[in-house]
């Protein structure tokens, strides 16, 4: 049994009660656990390789001894018996929530000029490779200054800088002072808002080959003593102390706290006189991704959300002989028959083969037919009739829609429209146009009550002095004085009213012209009964 449990590779674990494996030390490692073995709270001893995913191999048949996994670095050995239908999806889960926290921020700045143009692929869900940073970088080390900081803090995220930054203006409450006047005294600065995390790790071993130097680390208090010769290369590599995840200090103190080391360290440069350019980053972002569908796969993003749907503008109805005549729109055409409601807009506006027979149209009188084959079960036709005459006094040619006529089943039900008026050389607009009172009431029925009713929202109607398709200067149905300006109006004349009366009333005031004097005699006032 011995020799079987050697040759399959097999390592007979503790038989102590409650032994358990020791778990890894790797940073960022994602273990499952193996078979358990059947001794009691003995347990398999897991990979040390970052980054690899084990899963159980098949116990043996050896009472107590289990497989041990592979410890090549991302190896997946599968045991013919031992695969779980959860476990692609469990794969899944893990690729997407490591990849959902792989992007932390990145700033540059310099003090020489035109080091970096505007960055590319900067949109939402890109994440900067090595690659790409390194593409950034090259230009900053060949031709800017030969000293190059690099601030490191444990935890930052992009949405750090809108929460705790001046974003809004308020710079006095801002947890990102130092850092802001930098780069606004900066001739040159890059801001790329996602860069993956690998990519920051390998970053100081990265300036260390291409300025043929290497990395030192200093703080504030080292700085000032450290004695920089401008002609030759230097990484200075500064540790920002604190960590966001402390629990002991909010995370504004924190950010706070790591901005005013880097004001002294940018302080004790420029005492020196010394030339930099400057990198702030963090090793891992201190909040979890907002689309982690979007960052595990890279270029993909979200759909916008659809913006709401613009009310859809019909064109109005025109009817023609040797040219248009009359022209009508309506935002809303609604008729109600017996309380039962139809819309007639859709048949009514942007239709080709709308119904106009019987339409009529000379200099003095205009009708205006629309037919309706199958409304309420029957066929009905709706008139609009519209004169015009000359006014002596105004000395023009105003139009009137004299009535609106409905004809259905032989029988022609009318509604006076008498306040639908203006100059002919207008046309008329009316926010409700309806045979309700709650919209004006400015269609009455001859007959009452009527079984009809007539609804047109935000109408407008020519039928003279029609010049194209277009409707002309339109006489608004709306009174010069508005409720809101009669209220004002009588409000004033109210207090002006008060004001009168009062001035009046002090100017009423008379001064006793009759005293009483103590040496003569009393004043007698004759008292009349």
């Amino acid at each position: 049994m011995a020799a079987a449990a050697v040759v399959a590779g097999r390592v007979r674990p503790s038989t102590d009660v409650g032994s358990v494996a020791q778990p890894s030390t790797d940073v960022g490692s994602v273990r499952l656990p193996a078979q358990p073995t059947t001794d009691e709270g003995s347990v398999v001893q897991p990979s040390t390789d970052e980054g690899s995913v084990q899963l159980p191999a098949r116990p043996s048949t050896d009472e107590g001894s289990v497989a041990r996994p592979s410890t090549h670095m991302g190896s997946v050995r599968l045991s013919a018996l031992g695969w779980s239908p959860r476990l692609p999806l469990l794969l899944l889960l893990l690729v997407v929530a490591a990849a959902a926290e792989q992007q932390v921020p990145l700033v540059l700045w310099s003090k020489d000029r035109a080091l970096w143009g505007p960055a590319a692929d900067t949109h939402e869900g890109h994440v900067t490779s090595a690659v790409q940073l390194w593409a950034y970088l090259e230009p900053a080390l060949e031709r800017g200054p030969r000293h190059v900081l690099l601030f490191v803090q444990d935890e930052l995220s992009v949405e750090d800088f809108t929460a705790h930054g001046a974003v809004f203006g308020n710079k006095k409450d801002s947890a990102f002072s130092n850092l802001e006047t930098a780069l606004g005294q900066a001739s040159s600065s890059l801001v790329l808002p996602a860069v993956a995390c690998s990519a920051i790790r390998t970053l100081a071993t990265y300036l260390q080959e291409k300025l043929r130097t290497r990395a030192l680390h200093v703080d504030a208090a080292t700085l000032r003593e450290l004695k920089l010769n401008a002609s030759l290369p230097t990484v200075l590599l500064i540790r920002l102390p604190y960590a966001a995840n402390s629990g002991l200090v909010t995370p504004r103190e924190v950010l706070r706290g790591n901005d005013e080391i880097i004001g002294q360290v940018l302080d004790a440069l420029k005492s020196k006189e010394v030339p930099y350019t400057a990198a702030f980053t963090a090793l891992r972002p201190s909040r979890v991704a907002r689309d982690v569908a979007m960052v595990a796969g890279g270029r993909r993003r979200q759909p916008r959300p659809k913006k709401p749907a613009s009310p859809v503008i019909h064109p109005p109805v025109s009817y023609m002989d040797t040219a248009i005549r009359i022209l009508f729109w309506a935002q809303n055409f609604s008729v109600a028959y017996k309380d039962q409601w139809e819309d007639l807009t859709p048949l009514t506006f942007g239709v080709q083969e709308l119904n106009l027979t019987d339409s009529f149209w000379n200099d003095s009188m205009a009708r205006l037919s629309l037919t309706y084959e199958q409304l309420f079960g029957t066929m009905v036709t709706f008139k609009f009739i519209l004169t015009n005459r000359f006014y002596p006094v105004s000395a023009r040619y105003w139009f009137t829609l004299e009535c609106l006529e409905i004809h259905s089943n032989g029988s022609v039900v009318y509604f006076n429209a008498s306040q639908v008026t203006g100059p002919s050389v207008y046309s008329f607009h009316c926010g409700y146009v309806s045979s309700l009172s709650r919209h004006g009431h400015l269609l009455v029925a001859r007959t009452q009550p009527s079984l009809w009713h007539v609804t047109f929202q935000d109408f407008q109607i020519q039928a003279f002095n029609v010049t194209g398709e277009q409707f002309s200067y339109a006489s608004d149905c709306a009174g010069f004085f508005s409720p809101g300006i009669w209220m004002g109006l009588v409000t004033s004349l109210f207090m002006l009213f008060i004001f009168t009366s009062g001035l009046h009333m002090l100017l009423s005031l008379k001064t006793m012209d009759r005293f009483d004097d103590h040496k003569g005699p009393a004043i007698s006032l004759t008292q009349i009964v």
